[in-house]
């Protein structure tokens, strides 16, 4: 089962594929019905052009496409895996990430550093001059989470990021602490290795969304909430919902902020 970053790279995917198959074999692009004694063929074909409209077109153009401004030379400008039309395959995303393809999306940087994975990491850390390895922790729900990393310190050049959940610091369960006896621990451990067991953002997820031809992702936000989706939007289709946060936009932590 192929995975996409968004239902609009499903969609258009799908299209190449549909289109790429149109081109190769026209013969299976319109299953055309056996013509009866004594009548030409191209009669049935034409009715059927009259039945799948005035063009002909089997499917939409991508310049029309779920109100996105698509066509070869913008996927070309968004993806540089996107192959020639005439190429017959489909583009295929060369990163950590699980999607099969990714026709939209490429190699977009934001979604590399959006990507949740699933499982355990170990993390190692080590004290700056001043002691502090630039992390700050929250016991939420009988559990240690991630709540500020600060630029340029250890924790964030670990990769630790806002969500995260601190399963062991030092080989120790955080199950049940309170901030303040994670802090104290960090504290008192030892500055030249501080082993974490961390699991990426277990209360996240992760949406990519496109914006349409009016630069627009179909979403209004308030307070730091989505507060409306915008019907037949790209935030409708890929599944925002109202009352959620933001916390990061392309791997920029955007909390707090209006």
């Amino acid at each position: 089962m192929s995975l996409y970053p968004s239902l609009e790279d499903m969609k258009v995917d799908k299209f190449i594929q549909a289109h790429n198959t149109s081109t190769a074999s026209p013969s299976k692009a319109l299953a055309l019905p056996e013509p009866e004694q004594g009548q030409p063929s191209h009669a049935v074909y034409e009715c059927l052009l009259e039945e799948t409209g005035a063009s002909g077109r089997l499917y939409p153009e991508l310049s029309e496409f779920m109100g996105l401004n698509l066509n070869i030379d913008t996927l070309k400008t968004l993806s540089t895996t996107v192959p020639e039309p005439t190429s017959g395959g489909v583009s295929v995303v060369s990163c950590s990430s699980n999607w099969a393809a990714a026709p939209i999306t490429g190699g977009d940087l934001g979604v590399k550093k959006a990507e949740i994975r699933q499982g355990v990491r170990e993390v190692v850390l080590c004290k700056d001059m001043d002691g502090k390895i630039g992390l700050r922790l929250k016991a939420v729900d009988n559990g240690v989470f991630v709540q500020l990393v600060q630029a340029n310190t250890a924790a964030a050049l670990a990769g630790l990021r806002f969500g995260d959940q601190i399963l062991q610091i030092n080989g120790e369960s955080c199950a049940g602490w309170t901030s303040d006896r994670a802090h104290k621990v960090l504290k008192i451990a030892s500055p030249e290795r501080i082993t974490l067991a961390v699991r990426d953002r277990p209360l996240e997820r992760t949406i990519t969304l496109h914006k349409d031809m009016n630069g627009q992702l179909g979403f209004i936000l308030k307070k730091g909430r989505i507060s409306s989706i915008v019907k037949d939007s790209s935030a409708a289709r890929n599944g925002l919902l109202t009352d959620h946060q933001i916390c990061e936009i392309n791997g920029q932590n955007v909390i707090g902020l209006k």
